[in-house]
């Protein structure tokens, strides 16, 4: 039995069938055992520009290794084409394993591939993934949750299948509804969502946080403020990827960076205590 399988009976990778696989954000030890499992049996690896080159190296030796890689602006190939492909390996016989960062069905279009997978009759397992904006807050130290701040969190994409921003989002019922906004690919349209935001009621000085690069030796983070948002991010030279979140939560950050404090940073005292959070307004 393979390390990853000692004790407990993992899935068999069958030939002819397609697994999708979150890679998670990027550190390979947030990969799932099935995941590390079904990257020890497959012949060929599908993978997406944001997957760790040690995650690859999990995979078993001989494996074909097909790069699939979709960034912004730069050539790609096709969705249509990276999900057909794998419906061809699957029929020559190969265990195919699509490898995608993060979890597959968020902002990942493991769904469109699921769904060809299905239309052709291509059996498939789906692998979840930890998300970008669950695990790249946890390694800035920022909870997406906290009872004391927010009961709710709203994940969206900053830019739609065009490119743009999407106009089918309320951004007002999002500024009212939702005291955490965890943004994917937002930082090309920056600008113009945290000026959406505060026309729709937010603070300008509610705080913002960006996490580039989330979970690697490369993650660096930045904190601001909703109206100092974009100039901030250019000064600082921030670039994709990365996860931005707004909300009160940025604030613990202060007291939950274990990352900073693995090298030499001091934690400090609970920033919220003896403070009273209403959905982005300070009492006390």
């Amino acid at each position: 039995m393979s390390a990853a399988g000692k004790g407990k009976a993992l899935p068999v990778f069958e030939p002819g069938h397609v697994w999708l696989v979150g890679a998670g954000p990027g550190d390979p030890g947030l990969l799932t055992l099935h995941a590390a499992n079904g990257l020890e049996q497959a012949d060929v690896i599908v993978y997406d520009a944001l997957v760790d080159a040690e995650c690859l190296a999990m995979a078993r030796e001989g494996a074909a290794l097909v790069y699939a890689g979709k960034r912004g602006g730069k050539p790609s190939p096709k969705q249509r084409d990276i999900s057909l492909r794998l419906v061809e390996l699957a029929r020559e016989g190969k265990r195919v394993l699509r490898l995608k960062g993060g979890d597959p069905f968020i902002f990942g279009r493991g769904g469109e591939e699921a769904l060809m997978l299905v239309e052709h009759g291509i059996p498939f397992r789906i692998v979840p993934g930890v998300t970008a904006g669950i695990g790249g807050l946890a390694y800035a130290g920022i909870p997406a949750t906290h009872r004391d701040v927010n009961q709710s969190v709203t994940f969206l994409t900053g830019h739609d299948a065009t490119g743009v921003v999407p106009d089918t989002m309320d951004w007002a019922a999002i500024a009212r509804g939702s005291p955490v906004i965890v943004m994917y690919m937002a930082m090309k349209h920056i600008g113009l969502i945290t000026g959406r935001l505060i026309a729709a009621g937010r603070s300008p000085d509610e705080p913002v946080a960006f996490i580039c690069n989330a979970t690697t030796a490369e993650q660096r983070v930045l904190e601001t403020t909703l109206r100092q948002a974009e100039a901030d991010v250019e000064a600082a030279g921030f670039a994709p990827p990365a996860i931005v979140v707004v909300g009160e939560v940025v604030r613990f950050r202060a007291a939950l960076d274990w990352m900073g404090a693995a090298n030499g940073r001091m934690l400090v005292a609970d920033p919220l205590k003896n403070r009273e959070i209403r959905h982005g307004k300070e009492t006390g």
